[in-house]
């Protein structure tokens, strides 16, 4: 066959692009963390405990599990509205965002992180900060547990937990643990499964973290 009636041959074709969940946002998938086992009253009254539990621990950041109990049948007056603090009470009226259970952290530098107000991610890299970002949970009848993901991993010195909650008759409560506990525990994780081997996020956004 002439030159004349040769076919080109196709571009080479672009690997597509992949899609990731942020660092920033949640713990990563495929990654066995460090464990370490906590039993933290972080406050409590007659009425109600806040406690954290175990701490599960990553490269990137770390995990806390937060405990609440109430004591009788207070549950509609004491819901700590951990899952959306556009709940309402039975019958229908509003709860004032006040009524929110704020759960915060703080590094030994001074940096914090807490579940309220969100943070402030100008650019396409990672956010100024330390982030902190609610994941799953659950409750009900006077007992709930929420999973709050930080990062990243707090540098050394203390990492203090902060809870306020004036609906329960809890004013301002700090309590600190040593950080190096976490930054031991996420030297003992494992990458079980490589990220490039993992299918791709259920959706994106576009805070999404492109890997090309």
């Amino acid at each position: 066959m002439s030159d004349f009636f040769s076919t080109t041959p196709p571009p080479p074709q672009e690997e597509p692009q992949r899609y990731r969940t942020p660092e920033w946002m949640s713990a990563p998938n495929g990654t066995l963390p460090g464990v370490v086992a906590l039993e933290l009253v972080l406050a409590r009254n007659d009425r109600v405990a806040v406690c954290v539990t175990r701490l599960a621990a990553y490269p990137t950041g770390f995990e806390f599990e937060l405990v609440t109990m109430t004591a009788g049948g207070g549950e509609e007056d004491l819901d700590p509205l951990l899952f959306g603090p556009h709940r309402r009470r039975r019958g229908g009226s509003a709860v004032p965002e006040d009524d929110l259970l704020r759960i915060g952290v703080q590094f030994a530098d001074g940096a914090k992180a807490t579940n309220v107000g969100g943070f402030h991610h100008g650019g396409q890299g990672p956010p100024a900060g330390p982030v902190m970002q609610s994941g799953g949970g659950g409750g009900g009848g006077g007992s709930w547990r929420q999973n709050e993901w930080v990062w990243p991993l707090p540098p050394p010195g203390p990492l203090t937990f902060v809870c306020e909650w004036p609906a329960a008759g809890i004013e301002l409560t700090r309590r600190e643990i040593d950080a190096g506990l976490l930054r031991e525990a996420a030297s003992r994780a494992q990458v079980i499964f490589a990220e490039e081997d993992l299918p791709d996020a259920p959706g994106f956004s576009a805070g999404s973290t492109i890997i090309g």
